[in-house]
């Protein structure tokens, strides 16, 4: 990717609640690395996206390693493979593997859901869970109080398909505190809210955490590249294959704080019910929910073993 990133080897963890801004970070980290070898991607379509970062839920990786369809050999199979499946995707290429997960930093049925020992780094990306709520029904083409339970849900995974195996999510208070309980300087942390109102403070913190160096011009043409409003506009124009069929849209609003104009208070109070101490430590709760948050146990969460950053 860069001359320095010799010196790193393994799966670089992008991960993330859904609908807190992983593809978003994506297409920045995309458009960046385009630029840094010398390609001009303002030409390329939006899924291009997905040829410099791959998703580890591919059931074809699976079966590779099982000798038959996930689906058909079931969760705990899929659980033991898992390390293997990831490990596969850290030797396919020299350097660093770029890997979008949704999955929390937590144990599957005895067995790691993200491989440490493979793994040299990860970003986590995180959002107001007042505006993932409404975001998150629109993608899974559900009520906003169906979207608002299933985040609260401790656990929660997802199907399988044909086409994907399951994912650990948990509740968004569980994926969030699985990547962030302590300060590990594997993993950077950046809030959605800051690439929106600091791009420039953001992404490039982002790109030094991943041993890339840009000039400034460099920089801002990968976040121009990146905006919500052209990654809509490239959607519209070429349609985004990760579109799940319920939604009508991938790229919807982008909006930070659009809850204060679509959530009902008790939407709100729930909301803060399920996750005010997560919300407490990223700067999401909103002004005199201090005491609804403190009356919530701290949510628990099977950890993983932290990462540290694997090198060649």
């Amino acid at each position: 990717m860069t001359e320095q990133d010799n010196t790193q080897a393994g799966i670089i963890w992008l991960a993330s609640y859904p609908k807190s801004g992983n593809t978003w970070a994506r297409s920045f980290l995309f458009n960046l690395i385009s630029i840094l070898t010398g390609e001009d991607p303002s030409t390329r379509d939006i899924n291009a996206v997905n040829e410099r970062s791959i998703w580890d839920i591919s059931a074809r990786r699976y079966e590779e390693i099982l000798g038959k369809p996930p689906k058909e050999a079931g969760r705990e199979a899929v659980a033991a493979a898992r390390p293997k499946v990831q490990e596969a995707i850290a030797d396919e290429l020299p350097g660093i593997s770029l890997v979008k997960t949704h999955n929390a930093l937590v144990m599957d049925r005895g067995y790691p859901a993200i491989n440490t020992k493979v793994t040299s780094g990860a970003v986590y990306i995180i959002r107001n869970p007042l505006d993932v709520a409404i975001s998150f029904s629109h993608h899974l083409g559900t009520t906003v109080d169906k979207a608002i339970a299933r985040m609260g849900k401790k656990g929660l995974e997802t199907p399988m398909t044909d086409e994907s195996v399951h994912e650990i999510y948990g509740s968004w208070s569980e994926n969030v505190l699985s990547w962030t309980r302590k300060p590990n300087p594997a993993i950077f942390v950046m809030r959605y809210e800051d690439m929106k109102s600091a791009p420039e403070k953001t992404f490039g913190a982002l790109a030094q955490h991943l041993l890339m160096s840009p000039t400034r011009d460099q920089l801002a043409r990968a976040i121009e590249l990146s905006s919500f409003e052209r990654l809509q506009q490239k959607e519209e124009e070429t349609g985004f294959k990760m579109k799940p069929k319920e939604a009508d849209k991938f790229f919807r609003k982008g909006q930070v704080d659009e809850w204060k104009e679509v959530l009902t208070t008790r939407q709100v109070q729930r909301i803060i019910s399920d996750h005010g101490q997560q919300m407490v430590r990223f700067g999401y709760l909103p002004g005199n929910a201090q005491g609804a948050a403190n009356k919530r146990p701290k949510p628990a969460a099977r950890a993983t073993p932290m990462m540290t950053r694997r090198t060649s």
